[in-house]
């Protein structure tokens, strides 16, 4: 079953790309027509693409991985961060900050530094400073947590980057392409999809459209968590089990054994009885 429908789509003016003279040829193969001089995104296309991408984000979300989220239009904004935090992903909704993945460690240093500040705080070495030291480190801690604060939890390069407007996140497309980081992507008909491994042929400016796509690939990725949290649930159940099993056969060998050694008693007494009655007898 798809996880969108044509009419769902239409609905939220997914269809809808930009004006024919703004059109890359690149998107030629998912464009169904052209209308008042718009081009027209083949919709059946878009819902297939979903489905494909969603199946994809969801074995990823299901093997623990991480998916990035970037979208630094006003549009798309918002949604982007309600989406993401429901389904615990990083995402990136201010200015790309260059050199994110391929200077990832210098990333790191700077979230490091906004722990460090938060630390500072809870032991009371933030009181200690001059009323100056404070306002400086206050605004640099603001200026962080604005820029890198959606990320705080990413502690290792993402296995994926989820791309909303492919044309205006050029920088993050090319960063992912050199590391070798698959990208999905919300393409429209004025963007090359060429160095997009899941093109989604769809609307990227209307709020509607973008919150429809992101809709079902989070939906993907929360089904994805779901089944890993289930998966790790019978895997703890069953490494519980295996112990208590062994020490009931333990117990039981034991007992076994116990039963042995009365029995074997018990002959050697009855054998006992009879050879002193034997010798009884003789006298």
């Amino acid at each position: 079953m798809s996880r969108v429908n044509f009419d769902q789509l239409l609905e939220a003016g997914v269809h809808f790309g930009h004006l024919k003279r703004k059109w890359n040829p690149a998107m030629a193969p998912y464009i169904f027509m052209e209308r008042n001089g718009i081009h027209i995104i083949d919709l059946y296309k878009t819902v297939a693409k979903v489905d494909e991408a969603a199946e994809v984000i969801k074995n990823l979300a299901r093997s623990g991985k991480k998916i990035l989220f970037v979208a630094t239009k006003k549009q798309a904004k918002q949604i982007v961060a309600d989406k993401a935090t429901s389904v615990g992903m990083p995402y990136v909704i201010e200015r790309w900050p260059g050199g994110m993945l391929t200077n990832f460690p210098t990333i790191r240093k700077a979230i490091k530094k906004m722990t460090t500040i938060d630390k500072m705080t809870k032991d009371g070495t933030f009181d200690n400073l001059s009323k100056r030291e404070k306002l400086q480190i206050t605004r640099q801690r603001a200026k962080l947590e604005k820029m890198l604060g959606s990320i705080i939890d990413l502690t290792r390069l993402p296995s994926a980057l989820f791309v909303v407007d492919v044309m205006k996140e050029h920088i993050a497309v090319r960063e992912a392409n050199r590391l070798g980081i698959p990208v999905f992507g919300m393409v429209d008909t004025n963007s090359d999809p060429t160095n997009i491994d899941f093109v989604i042929p769809a609307n990227d400016d209307a709020t509607k459209s973008v919150e429809v796509i992101l809709g079902a690939v989070c939906e993907a990725i929360n089904e994805g968590l779901q089944e890993r949290k289930a998966e790790k649930t019978d895997t703890d159940a069953t490494d519980e089990s295996a112990p208590r099993r062994e020490r009931k056969t333990k117990a039981t060998a034991k007992k076994g054994r116990t039963k042995r050694e009365d029995d074997e008693a018990m002959n050697a007494a009855v054998i006992g009885k009879v050879a002193k009655g034997i010798e009884l007898d003789e006298e």
